[in-house]
């Protein structure tokens, strides 16, 4: 059994680690196995997904469980913090990658290509004009228009702020006992961000359908769906979490005084509020 040994924890062995391994292998193999166009490369893509997933759910309830027995010391609870900060941190240079192609493209390439550097337009594409946002050389022979911060990310944005209001209202709920309140806001929470993730899929309709805005509409069309995708695709994950974190809530599972997993899963949430800002700003505004 785990335990506590001389302040740090000591636990039991698990199969998880190579579980997870042979899912992530699987994944992986599988996603090439699809790029290359290969024969049952989504069956084994599609075992890859059910065993990582089985590996999330079973060791997060492992550790979910050792929590709630209190196995867990103070220098466990130090580690566990600092994961998570080392984790947004990752996921902050993930992103900082592709805020970094954006700009790279609208302030170097474009230019460069456009004709306000002449010696160097003259190299790579004499007599092309070219201004943001852009589908490249003759808007890549197709009509598009891009999308812009009405009405859908504006709402969005209000809806993505109002959660992480929300969010801090059950955290301080919890803080003060105030169990009522915690479960009723953290539901709020949970139903803004189910919202945020429908309103974006009709946004990727309309993009799609009336304004004829497409992955392969050049760089702008890449560019946007890169990262809002991504983004969407956090913003789902920590939906998934946060209602995890309402679940065990209802049960009891935090206290006052400990609940790191709440705040493990608040510190993301707002991560992903603050990622969002960005993109309403330099992608549909600017």
């Amino acid at each position: 059994m785990a335990q506590a040994q001389g302040g740090y924890y000591v636990p039991h062995q698990s199969n998880w680690p190579i579980i997870g391994s042979v899912g992530m292998t699987a994944l992986v193999v599988g996603i090439a196995m699809y790029l290359e166009a290969m024969p049952a490369a989504m069956w084994v893509l599609g075992v890859g997904a059910l065993i990582m997933l089985a590996m999330v759910v079973g060791w997060f309830g492992d550790v979910i469980r050792e929590g709630v027995k209190g196995l867990y010391s103070d220098q466990v609870d130090r580690s566990l913090r600092w994961g998570m900060i080392w984790f947004i941190f990752s996921e902050i240079m993930f992103f900082a990658a592709f805020f970094g192609a954006l700009f790279y493209t609208r302030t170097l390439s474009v230019p460069w290509i456009s004709g306000d550097d002449p010696a160097t337009s003259r190299l790579l594409w004499d007599s092309m004009v070219l201004s943001w946002p852009t589908a490249g050389p003759a808007n890549a022979a197709m009509e598009w228009q891009p999308m812009g911060p009405w009405p859908l990310p504006t709402i969005n944005t209000l809806i993505l702020l109002t959660s992480g209001m929300t969010l801090t209202a059950a955290h301080h709920a919890l803080k003060v006992g105030n169990r009522a309140r915690l479960i009723t806001f953290m539901w709020l929470t949970v139903a803004l961000g189910t919202i945020f993730t429908g309103l974006q899929g009709y946004e990727y309709y309309e993009a799609y359908v009336h304004l004829n805005l497409r992955m392969d509409t050049g760089i702008y069309g890449s560019t946007f769906y890169m990262l809002t995708g991504f983004h969407g695709l956090h913003v789902v994950i920590g939906t998934i979490v946060l209602l995890v974190i309402t679940l065990r809530c209802m049960k009891g599972h935090f206290t006052p005084q400990s609940h790191f997993g709440f705040e493990g899963a608040a510190w993301y949430w707002h991560f992903v509020d603050v990622v969002w800002l960005g993109l309403y700003i330099f992608v549909y505004i600017f």
